[in-house]
């Protein structure tokens, strides 16, 4: 009974997931730079900053929607300390700021959860990762998963 409850709740929340993903590549809000608007878009890791020199802090400030920069401060709330929420959301005012859409921004929604960036995972959110994917997950999948459940 355990494994039928279980697998209907894995069919469910693999539904949700695709739904959100297909819903936020249509509003041009996340999904994958592959599948949206901005296909063959470097990701976030690899774009390379253009303009003037680096601000003070060292860190050359993106320009986001006000859509991914709600984005990028909700996911802090998955941090597991509130030292480390503080810590994300200070990450996002010095990174980012609001103005027109970023297509080199890598966002995702899976199971109702959705994030922007690159995820700073913990050792057992990694180990998390390394099992989903073995089980047969996409890593972008596992990565947010393990980084909102685990």
């Amino acid at each position: 009974m355990r494994k039928i409850v279980a697998v209907a709740v894995f069919a469910a929340m693999t539904m949700l997931g695709t739904v959100a993903a297909v819903a936020s590549v249509a509003a041009g809000t996340g999904g994958h730079p592959s599948t949206g608007p901005w296909a063959g878009s470097p990701p976030q890791a690899l774009a390379l900053p253009k303009g003037p020199v680096l601000p003070k802090g060292g860190v050359q400030r993106q320009e986001v929607s006000q859509r991914q920069y709600d984005i990028l401060v909700g996911q802090c709330r998955y941090a597991k300390t509130p030292e480390a929420r503080d810590r994300c959301r200070t990450q996002v005012r010095e990174q980012y700021k609001v103005g027109t859409f970023n297509p080199a921004l890598d966002c995702r929604t899976y199971s109702g959860v959705s994030v922007c960036g690159i995820l700073e995972l913990s050792a057992a959110q990694r180990a998390c990762v390394q099992e989903s994917v073995g089980g047969g997950l996409t890593r972008r999948r596992a990565e947010v998963e393990c980084y909102a459940f685990r």
